[in-house]
C-alpha cells in the first residue's frame, strides 16, 4: 500500500512573516524618509508627549483619565464612572465603537497606521533604537552587530519597556500611588511590584519579539476590514493599470519598442520597507495597516526614473478599476446620524445624573439577629459617592418606618470631594412587624444643599409563629408535615 508523503515546504510564502518551511521570517523594513513618513513620524511623536503627560493632567480637581479597576471607578475627562452607570458605559462604547466605523468607512485603516500604539511605539521607537545600536537593515540582516551590540539593544529595551510600563500603570492606578511604588522598597508593596514587572515583560515581549504579529494575529481590525471598507473607502493601492506590464530596466532595454511597459520597474522598494512584510501590488490585504511607507519608497523611486509620483498612493479600489469615487453612501450618512443619537444621549444622561450615587447592601454574616429585647436587628452597608466637587454631608433616614428605628453610628456621614464612604447601619424593628419574614422598607439619603435620594430596601426577620404553623414548620423553619 503506497505511503502518503507530504512536501517539507510548502510551495510559496503562505504568509509574509512565515518562511517556506514554516519557520519564523523575521523582518528588518527599510525606512523611507518621504513626506508621509515625516507627518508621521511628527504625530507619533506628539502622540507619545501626550500619553506620557495625560496621567499628571487634572480637570475639575480629578484625574483626566484614571481607570481605577480595583475600586471601580473609571475617570474621564473630570466625570467619574461607577459600575452602576450602566448606561452611560454602553452608550460610550458604543459612540466609540461607531466613531471608529466612520472613520473606517472614509479613511480606511488610517488608525493603524498613523496613531495605533503598536505602530507608534513599534516604528518611532524601539525600531530606531534597533537601528541606532545595531546599524541598518543590511547590518541586521547580516548579523553584523555581534553580541555586545545585541545586549546592549535589550538593555535599552528592558529600560524603554519598563518606563512604558510605569506610565501605562499611572493609567489604572494613580501617579500618587505609582510615585508611592518607585519610591518605596519592592518588598513594601509585592503585588504591585509584581504588576509592574509583569506589565514589563509584556511589554518587552510584545516590541521585542512578537512585534508585526501582534497586528497580524492579534489584532482583530484587520479581519474586520472587509466589513468596515467598502469600495469607495480610502485605502493604500498600487494603480494596476498604470504599472503593470512591470519589469526591471535591463529587460526593457532588451525588449523591442513594441512591447508596452508600465511604470512599475520592479525594484522591489515598496516590498523591502513594508513593517508587515507584504507586497502592496497584490491587492488589498489584511496585513496592510496603511503606514505609507511603500507610497514613500515608490515616490522616492519614481522621481529618480523621471515617472509621475502616485504609482501607489492614497485612493480607493473604485478609483483604482477606473470609476469614480463616490464620497456620499449610505454608512457614510447613517454612522454620523447614529453618532449624534448616541453622543447626544450620553450628554442628557451624563447631565441628568444625581450628584451622589447610593447603594445600599446587606450586612456581613447573618440576615439578622434577635435582641435580648425580643426585637430584631439588620445590619445594613450604605454605600455612598460623593460626585460633587465639594465636601459634603449627606443624613441617613427611614421614610414612613412606623414602629422601626434606624441606629446610625455616623449621622450625618461627612464625605470629601468624589469620595466613596460606607455606613453601617442597624434597623431595629418589632418582630411582629415582618410579614412573611420580610419587610420593605425606604432610605432616604439627603445632603446640605437639599438633593435627596430614596432607595428601596427589603428586610429580612423570622417568620410569625401563625405563618409558620400554616407553612407546617417548625420553630427552626423545618417542615413537620407528613
Amino acid at each position: 500500500m503506497p505511503v502518503a508523503t507530504f512536501p517539507s515546504e510548502a510551495p510559496g510564502r503562505v504568509l509574509p512573516t512565515l518562511n517556506p518551511d514554516g519557520s519564523r521570517r523575521w523582518l528588518s523594513p527599510k525606512i523611507s524618509r518621504g513626506r508621509f513618513w515625516q507627518r508621521r513620524r511628527a504625530l507619533a511623536w506628539a502622540l507619545i508627549f501626550v500619553f506620557a503627560l495625560i496621567p499628571y493632567l487634572r480637570m475639575r480637581g480629578r484625574p483626566l483619565i484614571l481607570l481605577d479597576v480595583a475600586r471601580r471607578e473609571f475617570t474621564l475627562f473630570g466625570a467619574t464612572f461607577l459600575p452602576t452607570d450602566t448606561m452611560l458605559l454602553m452608550l460610550l462604547l458604543v459612540g466609540l465603537f461607531l466613531g471608529i466605523f466612520l472613520l473606517t468607512a472614509v479613511y480606511g485603516r488610517v488608525w493603524c497606521g498613523w496613531a495605533c500604539p503598536q505602530t507608534i511605539y513599534m516604528e518611532f521607537l524601539y525600531r530606531p533604537i534597533e537601528r541606532l545600536i545595531e546599524g541598518g537593515r543590511g547590518a541586521q540582516l547580516r548579523a553584523a552587530g555581534g553580541r555586545s551590540r545585541t545586549l546592549a539593544k535589550h538593555v535599552v529595551f528592558v529600560l524603554l519597556s519598563m518606563f512604558l510600563a510605569h506610565t501605562f500603570l499611572a493609567y489604572f492606578v494613580g501617579v500618587e500611588a505609582l510615585r508611592h511604588w518607585i519610591t518605596r522598597s519592592p518588598l513594601d508593596h509585592p503585588a504591585a511590584f509584581l504588576v509592574m514587572a509583569g506589565t514589563t515583560v509584556l511589554m518587552l515581549l510584545d516590541f521585542g519579539w512578537f512585534r508585526e504579529q501582534v497586528c497580524l494575529v492579534a489584532c482583530p481590525y484587520g479581519r474586520f476590514q472587509s466589513v468596515l471598507l467598502d469600495r469607495h473607502s480610502l485605502i493604500v493601492g498600487y494603480d494596476h493599470g498604470r504599472g503593470e506590464p512591470r519589469g526591471i530596466r535591463r529587460l526593457r532595454r532588451t525588449s523591442s519598442s513594441s512591447d508596452r511597459w508600465g511604470d512599475c520597474i520592479d525594484c522591489g522598494a515598496c516590498v523591502v520597507t513594508c513593517p508587515t512584510g507584504i507586497d502592496i501590488r497584490d491587492g488589498l490585504q489584511m496585513e496592510c495597516i496603511h503606514c505609507t511607507q511603500c507610497m514613500d519608497a515608490c515616490d522616492a523611486v519614481m522621481v529618480k526614473i523621471g515617472k509621475p509620483i502616485g504609482l501607489i498612493r492614497y485612493s480607493s479600489r473604485d478609483e483604482l478599476a477606473g470609476q469614480p469615487r463616490r464620497f456620499l453612501r449610505p454608512r457614510i450618512a447613517l454612522y454620523p446620524l447614529l453618532l449624534v443619537l448616541v453622543w447626544g444621549a450620553f450628554a442628557l444622561a451624563l447631565a441628568g445624573r444625581a450628584p451622589l450615587d447610593v447603594t445600599v447592601l446587606r450586612g456581613l454574616g447573618t440576615p439578622f439577629a434577635l435582641l435580648p429585647t425580643g426585637e430584631v436587628s439588620d445590619q445594613i452597608r450604605i454605600k455612598i459617592v460623593n460626585r460633587r466637587r465639594t465636601d459634603e454631608r449627606y443624613r441617613i433616614e427611614l421614610v414612613d418606618a412606623g414602629p422601626l428605628r434606624l441606629v446610625a453610628p455616623d449621622n450625618p456621614l461627612a464625605l470629601g470631594a468624589g469620595k466613596t464612604a460606607t455606613a453601617s447601619v442597624f434597623v431595629i424593628a418589632p418582630r411582629d412587624a415582618f410579614g412573611d419574614g420580610r419587610r420593605d422598607i425606604r432610605f432616604r439619603i439627603s445632603d446640605d444643599d437639599g438633593f435627596s435620594a430614596t432607595v428601596p430596601y427589603r428586610l429580612l426577620g423570622p417568620q410569625d409563629e401563625r405563618e409558620r404553623h400554616t407553612k407546617g414548620e417548625d420553630k427552626e423553619g423545618r417542615d413537620v408535615r407528613h
